[in-house]
């Protein structure tokens, strides 16, 4: 159990220290009211992440589940943990019928590469496709991406079994983490909030909305928008 210290009320913690040049009543009031629902935002995030972490052990892995790396190894799941107890996985679309990898996950892939090297610190870190690697590298590298681990994914059933693989040969993004210890490996987590959970008018997305460009475009005057979405070239 966590135990909480008292925490003032919101807005009697949002307190701005100085007002901007220019600024008026107006903007000043709504800055400050906004100010409240965004530290009521972080206090959830906050307790959502306790609760992702204090979430019973997950199901076990049972199944012999294959990949295999840029040097042509065929690794376990088991072997893509390295020295970690806990392994980050992504799986991106980009199977070996499309001509070219999903621009969603290509734009989340290229803001993790810039992570990546810190996050290898604290977890394993692989990216999962159903392409054979030396595609999934070669498009890796016409991007730039030196910091990220691809693995292909040996057969199908690692994608069938999460629910990856479309009966019509489309794929679905996932991220998943798995934690090892004595008993062995167990999914600690995985994304699940599909395309019948998003609000109306609204595309389907996780929370916390694991992409920064979505978060960075969240803090404009024209936010998301409703009819652009990144692309491979512009």
């Amino acid at each position: 159990m966590v135990l909480r210290q008292h925490l003032l009320a919101a807005p009697a913690l949002a307190s701005r220290r100085r007002p901007f040049p220019g600024e008026d009543d107006d903007y000043a009031k709504a800055r400050k009211s906004l100010l409240a629902e965004e530290i009521d935002l972080r206090r959830k995030m906050t307790r959502i992440a306790e609760q992702r972490r204090a979430l019973p052990p997950g199901p076990l892995i049972t199944a012999d589940y294959r990949f295999r790396d840029a040097d042509g190894a065929d690794l376990s799941l088991a072997d893509l943990f390295g020295d970690h107890d806990t392994l980050v996985a992504y799986y991106w679309m980009y199977g070996p019928e499309r001509a070219r990898p999903c621009p969603m996950c290509t734009n989340w892939l290229g803001a993790v590469n810039g992570n990546a090297n810190d996050i290898k610190q604290r977890v394993a870190l692989k990216i999962f496709g159903r392409s054979p690697v030396e595609r999934q590298q070669a498009f890796a590298q016409e991007r730039g991406w030196q910091a990220l681990d691809f693995v292909q994914t040996v057969g199908d059933d690692y994608a069938r079994d999460y629910h990856l693989l479309n009966k019509d040969g489309s794929e679905n993004p996932a991220l998943v983490v798995y934690k090892r210890n004595g008993s062995g490996i167990r999914l600690f987590w995985k994304s699940e909030m599909t395309a019948d959970m998003a609000d109306p008018g609204q595309d389907p997305r996780d929370a916390p909305d694991i992409a920064s460009l979505w978060n960075v475009l969240d803090l404009t005057p024209g936010g998301r928008g409703t009819d652009w979405y990144p692309a491979l070239e512009y």
